[in-house]
């Protein structure tokens, strides 16, 4: 019999993805100086917000950088909607949708009157060419084209229903359809050059349109007129309340509290830990919310021969003094890594007794491989020196610049360096890189087999072949059961830490500071911003 999920229950199945998700995100989320309303919400208005980074690219199914997604995911909806206090799959473009029993194949049925930016229909079609051109996108889209790893067809019933089927069980699916990446363009767009579609060149389903993007100073998004469809975790269904949003590209921390301060913009994800008491009072709003996922690594290139060695990668990883970090460079809400997944994480488990700081283990092991300290203090072997480079597009670098303190207490020279997105992201394609630093979001255990399996062409971050901790990110993936799922995930999470694959460092949280007048500026489960119910109280 299938599974069926309907607007007002899950049944006992569906809990297969369900359940851990609701136990999970039910204690994940915290706030802080949230904006309680004053009064009813009121149309109009522009809201001015600060990002740190221009990624050079706002198209929702090519995106994959907090700033850009901050920017895409207001231009489209999605099939489904994750509740983010609960964790539940819940319809949205969908008005209902089946699941069969193994996780296999997935119909959906689309609700009526829902249409897109130019006009089109959101049709069983259009979700037909949506799937398939992020599929043909590949590697521009990473996270779309791995939520459709295995896709085997996608049937058109009628113009409300679609069936898409995997070759072989995907129980991440359901929970994929709620993302930004596989939200919804027009089919027109499939059309438009991916280069062009980066610029801003697409029409969405969601609740703004593009108005402007420049790459390097800010976009602008206006409210899409005609909007009726907003999902049923946000507190309306009609036109978003803002009239526009701007998005303003503000490099340096100090500028955007300035900037904040003096009213240029009034909210912003970017001010820094040490700036957050300026805005601990009268005037000022914040709120925090743990991010799911991948938390912040260091990702090795296990094809150049220091690193293929798993004693150097595990010396490195017992060699970060994690609660310093938190403790002395990030907020009160950051977490000390305990997992390559996040606490906030469905399927989540502390696995603290295995990654450890170890300084003098960390040694021994690097004795034992051969590397004996120089006379600068850095480990060599052969003329060779135990040194390696990082290069790092986030903030803030002082966590990079304490892992290096850290690394050389031990031998291991880390140089660090900091380089464009762009410049980032090519190293890491052709795998010109020593180590790549970064965190990845999403609300499902399936993120652990997108950023560390070692046969995606599209994102293989360990440069090296196959072993069995891929076969567990295989099965994790194709299983159902909540219990027998959980039981894979640890054995997989487990296996990448005592192999010295994952070099987690600390759990990633996403902050709102924002003037008092800006109200219902939220997060959805995933910790991406929700500009939908924001309004200005003037």
């Amino acid at each position: 019999m299938p599974l069926l999920r309907t607007r007002s229950r899950v049944l006992p199945v569906v809990a297969a993805v369900g359940a851990a998700l609701v136990l999970s995100a039910c204690s994940s989320t915290s706030t802080s100086s949230a904006p309680t309303p004053s009064r009813e919400p009121v149309s109009g208005g522009t809201l001015t917000f600060a990002i740190s980074v221009d990624s050079q690219c706002i198209d929702p199914q090519q995106v994959g950088n907090n700033d850009a997604i901050a920017i895409a995911r207001q231009t489209v909806a999605s099939l489904t909607v994750q509740d983010p206090d609960t964790g539940e799959i819940l319809p949205w473009l969908a008005e209902d949708y089946q699941v069969n029993d193994d996780a296999t194949s997935f119909t959906f049925t689309l609700r009526d009157g829902a249409t897109y930016a130019d006009g089109a229909a959101i049709d069983a079609a259009s979700v037909k060419t949506n799937f398939e051109a992020i599929q043909a996108l590949g590697a521009k889209a990473p996270l779309g084209s791995s939520y459709l790893a295995d896709l085997e067809s996608i049937e058109v019933t009628d113009a409300k229903t679609v069936t898409i089927t995997f070759s072989r069980p995907s129980a991440q699916f359901l929970q994929a359809t709620s993302t930004f990446s596989l939200g919804l363009l027009s089919p027109a767009t499939a059309a438009v050059s991916q280069a062009d579609r980066c610029l801003g060149d697409y029409a969405g389903s969601g609740p703004f349109t593009v108005g402007n993007y420049t790459p390097n100073q800010g976009a602008t998004l206006v409210r899409r007129q005609g909007y009726d469809w907003g999902p049923s975790t946000n507190g309306h269904s009609g036109e978003a309340y803002l009239d526009a949003i701007e998005y303003v590209v503000v490099p340096e921390a100090g500028n955007r509290t300035g900037s904040l301060q003096s009213g240029q913009i009034d909210a912003t994800t970017g001010i820094s830990a040490t700036d957050a008491v300026l805005f601990d009072g009268d005037g000022y709003t914040s709120q925090t919310r743990a991010n799911p996922g991948v938390v912040y690594n260091l990702y090795a290139n296990q094809s150049t021969p220091k690193l293929a060695d798993p004693d150097v990668r595990l010396a490195i990883q017992k060699s970060i003094d994690r609660e310093e970090i938190t403790s002395t460079l990030l907020g009160p809400e950051d977490k000390v890594a305990v997992s390559p997944l996040a606490s906030s994480t469905p399927f989540f488990t502390d696995l603290s007794d295995v990654l450890t700081y170890d300084p003098d283990a960390a040694r021994t092991l690097l004795d034992d491989a051969g590397w004996a300290p120089g006379a600068d203090g850095i480990r060599e072997k052969g003329g060779d020196k135990l040194s390696f480079l990082v290069t790092y597009w986030q903030s803030p670098k002082e966590v990079l610049e304490l892992v290096q303190q850290q690394l050389r207490e031990v031998g291991v020279d880390l140089q660090v360096k900091f380089a464009s997105i762009a410049d980032s992201q090519a190293a890491s394609a052709d795998g010109t890189y020593d180590f790549v630093y970064g965190n990845l979001t999403r609300s499902d255990p399936d993120v652990l087999r997108t950023v560390f399996t070692a046969d995606n062409p599209k994102g293989n971050t360990r440069r090296t072949t196959r072993s069995a901790v891929d076969d567990l990110l295989d099965e994790q993936s194709a299983i159902t059961d909540p219990a027998a799922r959980q039981s894979v995930v640890d054995e997989a999470a487990r296996a990448l830490i005592t192999e010295g694959i994952t070099i987690p460092i600390y759990e990633l949280s996403t902050t709102i500071t924002a003037a008092s007048k800006v109200q219902g500026l939220t997060f959805e489960a995933s910790s991406r911003l929700d500009f939908y119910d924001a309004w200005i109280a003037e």
